[in-house]
C-alpha cells in the first residue's frame, strides 16, 4: 500500500486479498502459507487506517468488517458444510469448522490487532476474540447443538450397549458445547447435560427394571457397579468433570435407589442371605455401592442389625434348651459355652463391620444394638451379668478352670470378655457378681495368675473409670499384704518363747470396704482355735493400735487328721465343719440340741453343717434316725469305719444360693446412686421440670445401668419427703432445689 491517506475503498479490497487466502487455507485449497511480508503489510495497512486523522480514522468501520467477514463466511461456507452431513459425519464436520473459526478468528484478530489494543478499550466493545465467538454461536452453533446433542446420545448409547466409538471426537464436540458457554458452563448444561441426564436416567431405569427381574442380587450388583465404572470412565474421557457427580447421581438412582427394597431386602440372595452364607465379597460390594447414597446404607444396617441380633437370641434360645434339659446338680446354665458362643458371634461380625462395611459408624452402632438386645436377656433365670462373671472366674480360676486356656489365649480372651460387658446394662451387677467370685478366689488361692487379675481390672478400669474398679483393686492389694504378713506372723511365732500353738495357722487381713460383706457369728470356738485366735491378736498388736480384727469363720478353712479304724485321713472342712467334728474329740454321741447349745449356731447354719457331715457324700457322721433330712431330735456319732481311697477328701457345704443377696445388694445400691445422682443434677439446675430431670437421671446413671423409672419417681418422692427437693407452688410437675 502507498504511504500518505488510506481510504476505505483502497484499503479494505486488499485486506479481503488477505481475508480471501485465509479463507483458501482453512477450506484446504491450494494456497500457499502465509509470508511474514504479507502478513506485516495486512497488520500495518489497518494499523495505518485506523491511526489516520478524522475524518480519515477507520476504526469503526474496520471493526464493522471484521464482524461481517465472520458472519459472511458462517453463514455462506461453514453452515451450509453442516447442514448437508447427519449423525456421526455431522459431528466431525462440527468439530472440524470449530477448530477452523478459532484458527480464522486467531489470525483476523492479529491483523486487526490495534483495534483490541486502542480501539476497543476505548470504546468499551467486546474484543475481537468474543466477537469471532459470538459469531459461530448465534450463526452455527445455535442451529446445529439440538441435532449434535441426538447425533453424541446415540454414540453413548451405542457405547453403553457395548459398540466401539469414536471417543476424540466425542470429547472435541463437548468442547465446542463448553467454549460456546463464553466462559459459563451454562451452554454445556442446559443444551447437552440436561439431556444426557435425562436420556441416562430412561436407560439405566430400562435396564435396572429388566436386570431385577432376571438376575440374583450380586449378580445385578456386579452389574451396577459395573455400569458406574464405565460412567466414571466415559466423563474422563469425553465428558465434562462437572457432570461426573449428576450422571453417577442418575446411574444409582434408577439401579440402586428405585430398587433398593427390591435388591437388599430379596428373600433368596439379598442382605439377609448373604450374611446367612457369609458372602463377604457381596456385601463389601453392597457397602461400596450404597454407601455414596444419601440414607443408602440405613436398610443395610438395618438388617444385619436384625440378623446378628436373631443369631444372638438362637445362641440364647441353644442356653435355656441346655439348662431346662439338664439337670440343675450339674450345672445349671452352662456359661462358659454360651458367653464362648457370644464371643465367637462377635469376632465373626467384627470383621464383617471392619472388612465390608469399612468400620462404619452406623454398622458398629447396628452390632452394638443388636448384642444389646440379646446380651441383656436372663437364661434360665439368670441374669447375663451373672453369666459373664461366672466366665470371668472360670477362665481365671488355677488352669484357667474348664477352659484350659494358655497364657496368651486367657489374655486376649479376657480382653474380648470386656468387649462384651459392654453390652450389658447391669454393668453394677456384674461388677457384684464379679467381685464375690473374685474374693473367693483369692481367699481360698484358686486364681490361677496374679497378672490375669490384675491385667482385667486394668482392662475394666479403662473402659469404666477407676470407681468400677477400686475396690476390686483394693482386694488384690489386701492379698499381697496379707502374705507378708503371714511371714511376719511365722517369723514372730518362732521367735516366741512362749507361745506354741502346735497348729499351723494362716490368717488373711481383709479391709471391710473393699471385700463383699459376710456373714459374722459369735462361734464357740474349740479350745485349739481360740489360743490361735489369741496369739495372732497379740501379734497384730505389735504391728497397729487402730485397727479392731473382726473374725469370719465363714470363710475359714481347716485341714484336720481324722483317724479312722482302717487308716487317717486328712479332711479339708470349713471352720464351721471343724467346730462340729473337734467336738467328737471328748464325746462319742451328741445330740443336735447339745451340739447347737455348744457351739452358739443357728439352727439353719447347723443343720447345713450336719447334713454336710452325715447325709452327704462323704458320712463322717452317723445320724440316728438315718434320713436326708436333719430335725432337732436327731443324734449324731463319730463314723471311725468310714474311709475312702484318697488320702485327703475335700468335704463340700451345700451351695447356697448368693444370688439373690447380690441382687438385693445391687439394688440398695442403686437406690443410693440414683438419690446421688439427682441431688446432684437438682444441685446444679436449681429448678428443673419432671420429665427433663427424670431423663437427666436416666442419662446419668446408663453408664453403669438402666435404671427403672418408677425407681426415679420414688426416689423423687423419698427426696422431697427428706427436704431435699419440693415441688413447685404453681406447677407440680416441677422441682425445686432446697439448699
Amino acid at each position: 500500500m502507498s504511504k500518505g491517506i488510506i481510504v476505505l475503498e483502497e484499503g479494505w479490497p486488499f485486506m479481503e486479498a488477505g481475508v480471501t487466502k485465509l479463507h483458501r487455507i482453512l477450506e484446504e485449497l491450494p494456497e500457499p502459507a502465509f509470508e511474514s511480508v504479507q502478513y506485516m503489510n495486512l497488520y500495518t495497512t489497518i494499523y495505518n487506517m485506523c491511526v489516520q486523522k478524522p475524518p480519515h480514522d477507520f476504526s469503526q468501520q474496520l471493526y464493522d468488517k471484521y464482524r461481517g467477514v465472520i458472519d459472511d463466511y458462517n453463514k455462506q461456507t461453514v453452515l451450509p458444510a453442516i447442514r448437508k452431513k447427519h449423525g456421526e459425519y455431522m459431528l466431525r464436520e462440527l468439530v472440524k469448522r470449530w477448530a477452523n473459526h478459532k484458527v480464522l478468528v486467531r489470525w483476523l484478530s492479529r491483523f486487526f490487532d490495534y483495534l483490541d489494543r486502542y480501539f476497543v478499550p476505548r470504546r468499551n466493545l467486546l474484543t475481537l476474540n468474543s466477537v469471532g465467538l459470538t459469531s459461530f454461536r448465534d450463526l452455527v452453533y445455535q442451529e446445529i447443538q439440538s441435532n449434535a446433542k441426538d447425533a453424541v446420545l446415540e454414540l453413548i448409547h451405542k457405547e453403553r450397549e457395548g459398540e466401539q466409538i469414536d471417543r476424540s471426537l466425542l470429547k472435541n464436540v463437548i468442547d465446542v458445547y463448553c467454549e460456546n458457554g463464553m466462559g459459563e458452563m451454562v451452554k454445556y448444561e442446559e443444551d447437552f447435560e440436561s439431556f444426557l441426564l435425562q436420556d441416562s436416567a430412561s436407560y439405566y431405569s430400562r435396564k435396572a427394571s429388566k436386570w431385577s427381574q432376571e438376575d440374583s442380587c450380586p449378580d445385578y450388583m456386579r452389574k451396577a457397579e459395573e455400569c458406574l465404572k464405565l460412567e466414571k470412565e466415559r466423563v474422563t474421557n469425553y465428558l465434562h468433570s462437572t457432570t461426573e457427580p449428576k450422571l453417577l447421581g442418575k446411574v444409582q438412582n434408577e439401579l440402586l435407589v428405585v430398587v433398593a427394597k427390591q435388591l437388599i431386602e430379596n428373600e433368596q440372595s439379598g442382605c439377609r442371605a448373604l450374611l446367612r452364607d457369609d458372602k463377604m465379597d457381596d456385601l463389601s460390594r453392597m457397602y461400596k455401592l450404597y454407601q455414596p447414597i444419601l440414607q443408602g446404607l440405613d436398610p443395610v444396617a438395618d438388617l444385619f442389625k436384625q440378623h446378628v441380633t436373631a443369631e444372638g437370641n438362637a445362641l440364647i434360645k441353644q442356653a435355656a434348651d441346655a439348662a431346662t434339659n439338664q439337670d440343675a446338680s450339674a450345672g445349671g446354665v452352662q456359661d462358659h459355652v454360651l458367653v464362648r458362643k457370644e464371643i465367637e458371634l462377635h469376632d465373626k461380625y467384627m470383621v464383617y463391620v471392619d472388612e465390608c462395611f469399612q468400620k462404619h459408624s452406623l454398622f458398629h452402632k447396628a452390632l452394638k444394638e443388636a448384642f444389646e438386645v440379646f446380651c441383656n436377656k436372663t437364661v434360665a433365670g439368670v441374669s447375663s451379668a451373672e453369666i459373664l462373671a461366672t466366665y470371668c472366674d472360670n477362665i481365671l480360676k488355677t488352669k484357667g478352670g474348664s477352659e484350659k486356656l494358655s497364657e496368651e489365649v486367657t489374655e486376649i480372651t479376657l480382653e474380648k470378655v470386656v468387649k462384651l460387658l459392654v453390652y450389658i446394662s447391669d454393668k453394677d451387677l456384674f461388677a457384684e457378681f464379679y467381685r464375690k467370685k473374685q474374693a473367693r478366689r483369692l481367699l481360698f488361692d484358686r486364681s490361677g495368675n496374679d497378672e490375669h487379675e490384675r491385667s482385667i481390672l486394668t482392662k475394666l478400669k479403662e473402659l469404666l473409670g477407676g470407681q468400677f474398679t477400686s475396690k476390686m483393686e483394693g482386694m488384690v492389694t489386701d492379698i499381697t499384704l496379707a502374705k507378708e504378713q503371714q511371714t511376719n506372723f511365722a517369723d514372730y511365732l518362732s521367735a516366741s518363747l512362749t507361745t506354741k500353738l502346735g497348729i499351723d495357722l494362716t490368717v488373711t487381713v481383709l479391709t471391710t470396704g473393699f471385700w463383699p460383706s459376710y456373714k459374722t457369728s459369735d462361734l464357740n470356738l474349740p479350745i485349739e482355735m481360740v489360743n490361735c485366735v489369741e496369739a495372732f491378736k497379740t501379734f497384730y498388736g505389735t504391728i497397729t493400735k487402730h485397727r479392731r480384727l473382726s473374725w469370719i469363720y465363714s470363710l475359714g478353712t481347716c485341714h484336720i487328721s481324722g483317724k479312722f479304724d482302717k487308716k487317717s485321713l486328712e479332711l479339708v472342712v470349713s471352720t464351721y465343719q471343724a467346730a462340729v467334728l473337734l467336738l467328737f474329740n471328748n464325746a462319742e454321741r451328741l445330740s443336735y440340741t447339745e451340739m447347737l447349745e455348744q457351739l452358739n449356731l443357728s439352727h439353719e447354719d447347723l443343720v447345713r453343717l450336719l447334713h454336710s457331715l452325715s447325709c452327704g457324700k462323704y458320712k463322717i457322721l452317723i445320724k440316728e434316725p438315718m434320713s436326708r433330712t436333719i430335725s432337732k431330735t436327731d443324734t449324731f456319732e463319730f463314723n471311725s469305719k468310714f474311709t475312702d481311697k484318697m488320702r485327703r477328701i475335700r468335704v463340700p457345704l451345700p451351695p447356697m444360693d448368693e444370688r439373690k443377696k447380690v441382687v438385693e445388694d445391687v439394688d440398695k445400691d442403686r437406690r443410693y446412686a440414683i438419690d446421688a445422682a439427682l441431688v446432684r443434677i437438682m444441685k446444679s439446675r436449681k429448678v428443673l421440670g419432671h420429665q427433663q430431670l427424670v431423663s437427666e437421671c436416666v442419662e446419668h446413671l446408663s453408664k453403669m445401668f438402666k435404671p427403672d423409672i418408677k425407681m426415679i419417681k420414688k426416689r423423687i418422692e423419698d427426696l422431697i419427703s427428706r427436704d431435699y427437693l419440693e415441688r413447685d407452688s404453681e406447677n407440680p410437675n416441677t422441682f425445686k432445689y432446697v439448699a
